[in-house]
């Protein structure tokens, strides 16, 4: 009889993947045999209060702890993904989000404003994957200050396709690269020790590390919370803020029956709890991922669990993602943020929406582009000023502003105002002409064959149907 995990084991070491690589996938495969789906349904978590978690306004009393072993932190940043939901196909951070820099230019900027204020050289790594990781070291050329003495990157791992039918190495010999998934951001934890990073940092006096996503440029170090992090000895902190309905399908906190606090992502929530996932008012936090990681506690938890073993996602994928005929597999993978359930005496903390600006569609482009966001002289991005409370809902037909290069056609000089804006939606083809305001709730419906244009230096506060 076949050893299935075999077939696993021997395709992952002829892909030369390391060990700790191919015992964590082997233990994830393990509980999918089982008939582990990794649902998290809702009758065994409880949602959380506002009262239960620190508020970041609260801890100003923290910033000078935090400028004090600001020399013993690192900023990481998840740098692996396309933007191929975007109509791209290179790395997402390489697109240009704000007054013509890209992701990866304001995230330099920033690290470059921090070192100087500081007099110090925090390093930048970057989680690529074989993808992303040529173009953006080379974007990363003209940044020669930010560099230190430890590489700009180390790449991701990955994991074997896992056919539905027979829970056997999926083959595909058209392309052999489909055979293969990135295994999540939770991978970010073994591939910190398998690279061998994690010992260097550790060995150079490194203790904490700042992780974000590369597309969430509201995502910068923050003092106050390094020393609340540092003060408080915690081996891993979340970031969370209030869910609004734009972010009805991202990952929520909770926590168990037992207190302890935990992530469900959209994947791990069954489908009789969609109403109550995706309900803002009940499961009022969302997980930014900007995460806060105590090295140290990392080396000693793989040290006593010979590996990071998050909650697993089983997502349910065709071989080929193009190509509906072929078979249907299981991509197993893990959420990083997933790790507060994981390390003792893990926390969250409350913060503003200022700290989560992320790319995610055109729609979050569309409002990042716009006068809704500000950029300080630390190259930070900061919701305007002049802006009121609410964070406005942004609707664009997919068949017209899917794809940036769509979104570029349609708004020639930039987006429109959108600073007192509560709610945009577009139907239908619309282009808008130079200085364009919008404000309150409008929607444009253009049902005709013609593009419809709206002219330089309209003001919308009144619904257009055409």
């Amino acid at each position: 009889m076949i050893n299935k995990k075999e077939l696993f084991i021997e395709k992952m070491k002829q892909e030369g993947l390391a060990p700790l690589v191919i015992d964590t996938f082997i233990s994830y495969y393990s509980d999918l045999s089982k008939g582990c789906s990794g649902i998290i349904p809702e009758q065994q978590i409880s949602p959380l209060e506002r009262d239960e978690l620190d508020e970041l306004r609260s801890l100003n009393r923290y910033e000078s702890v935090g400028e004090k072993v600001l020399n013993k932190a690192v900023i990481l940043k998840l740098n692996g993904g396309l933007g191929t939901t975007m109509g791209l196909n290179r790395a997402k951070s390489l697109i240009g989000v704000k007054n013509g820099s890209t992701f990866l230019d304001i995230t330099a900027l920033q690290i470059r404003a921090l070192n100087k204020k500081h007099s110090l050289s925090v390093p930048l790594l970057l989680m690529n994957s074989f993808k992303t990781d040529a173009d953006s070291l080379k974007a990363l050329e003209s940044y020669s200050d930010i560099s230190t003495s430890f590489p700009l990157s180390f790449l991701q791992n990955k994991f074997p396709k896992v056919l539905q039918s027979t829970l056997k190495p999926a083959c595909y010999s058209e392309n052999p690269a489909l055979e293969w998934n990135p295994p999540g951001h939770g991978d970010i934890f073994t591939s910190l020790a398998t690279s061998g990073i994690l010992d260097k940092l550790i060995e150079s006096g490194y203790h904490y590390a700042f992780i974000s996503n590369i597309d969430n440029l509201g995502a910068s170090l923050d003092t106050n919370i390094l020393g609340y992090f540092h003060e408080n000895k915690f081996p891993f902190l979340m970031e969370v803020t209030e869910r609004t309905f734009m972010d009805r399908k991202g990952g929520h906190l909770a926590k168990t029956k037992d207190g302890q606090l935990i992530l469900r992502e959209s994947a791990q929530c069954p489908k009789e709890d969609t109403l109550k996932f995706s309900d803002t008012n009940l499961h009022k936090f969302f997980n930014t991922n900007n995460l806060w990681l105590n090295l140290p506690a990392l080396k000693q938890q793989l040290k006593k669990d010979k590996q990071i073993k998050l909650p697993m996602i089983a997502n349910s994928k065709h071989l080929n993602p193009r190509d509906k005929t072929t078979p249907l597999v299981y991509q197993l993978e893990s959420a990083m943020g997933s790790a507060i359930s994981i390390f003792e005496n893990s926390a969250a903390l409350r913060v503003p929406r200022s700290r989560f600006a992320p790319v995610k569609s055109c729609e979050d482009l569309l409002l990042l582009w716009s006068d809704y966001y500000d950029v300080t002289e630390e190259s930070k991005i900061v919701v305007n000023p002049a802006r009121g409370p609410g964070n406005p809902s942004i609707t664009l037909d997919p068949l017209y502003y899917a794809q940036v290069d769509q979104l570029q056609q349609r708004f020639p000089y930039g987006a429109p105002s959108l600073i007192d804006c509560n709610s945009f939606k577009i139907n239908g083809d619309v282009v808008f002409g130079n200085n364009v305001k919008i404000v309150g709730d409008i929607t444009i419906t253009n049902s005709t064959s013609e593009t419809l244009i709206i002219q330089d230096n309209t003001t919308l506060d009144s619904n257009i149907i055409k």
